[in-house]
């Protein structure tokens, strides 16, 4: 078996939400009760940000992001944060640090989810602040709580 190349240290996270604020939250299959939104790396460094945030909401919940009833906005957000220690191995030795530009999903209400087994074992819709209180991670509870500001725009 082949081993993977390194992982590239920018990455996507895409909050999906409907007009009534709800967020869908993913578990993640190596750490149960992590919750989060959509987040992925770029397949290569040259691959556009949307790219990458199409790509990686296909893959994780099934979702077309760009089907006529879904909105997939840019907020020009970038994070960089430190890789935790428990996923550094993912990346080429001596990366500790990750780039994530942020992205909002607007998805019709009772939008299907079709989670991919390997990464999630469990999705929920929740009100906002609830969401964002439900997040391991912290840039990730950030970006829920700036999704009022955002979905009100464009």
């Amino acid at each position: 078996m082949m081993a993977r190349p390194p992982k590239i240290a920018q990455s996507v996270l895409v909050v999906i939400y409907t007009p009534a604020l709800e967020v869908l939250l993913l578990e993640r299959a190596d750490a149960p009760g992590f919750w989060q939104s959509v987040t992925g790396a770029k397949e290569t460094p040259e691959e556009p940000w949307e790219r990458t945030a199409v790509r990686e909401v296909a893959e994780e919940t099934g979702i077309d992001a760009g089907a006529p009833e879904c909105r997939l906005t840019d907020w020009g957000l970038e994070n960089v944060y430190e890789i935790y220690p428990r996923w550094r191995h993912r990346y080429a030795p001596g990366v500790t640090h990750n780039t994530e530009r942020v992205f909002g999903l607007r998805v019709p209400p009772g939008m299907p989810v079709r989670l991919a087994p390997r990464e999630h074992t469990a999705s929920v819709w929740l009100p906002w602040r609830e969401a964002a209180n439900r997040c391991f991670s912290p840039s990730n509870a950030e970006a829920i709580l700036w999704l009022p500001r955002w979905a009100t725009q464009g």
